[in-house]
């Protein structure tokens, strides 16, 4: 599989954590939103992938539906 921006065949999956803020002065009161993903990194011009999963998904769509970050999968 070739990168989508530059057209690389150079490119390597990475554990990662993220923590997504809501944006906007409203967002300053919201939780947090944390996902561990794996990220598809291109090592020639540096664009990165993931996905975010189902209940991160729905978090983000309704804010309140989570207040404490769940735990990394192993």
């Amino acid at each position: 599989m070739s990168c989508n921006f530059c057209q690389s065949s150079k490119q390597t999956v990475f554990p990662a954590e993220v923590n997504i803020h809501f944006p906007g002065m409203n967002g300053l009161d919201k939780p947090t939103v944390w996902a561990f993903p794996r990220l598809l990194v291109c090592l020639d011009c540096g664009i990165a992938v993931f996905h975010v999963d189902k209940s991160d998904l729905q978090t983000l769509s309704d804010p309140g539906t989570r207040t404490q970050p769940r735990e990394a999968a192993a």
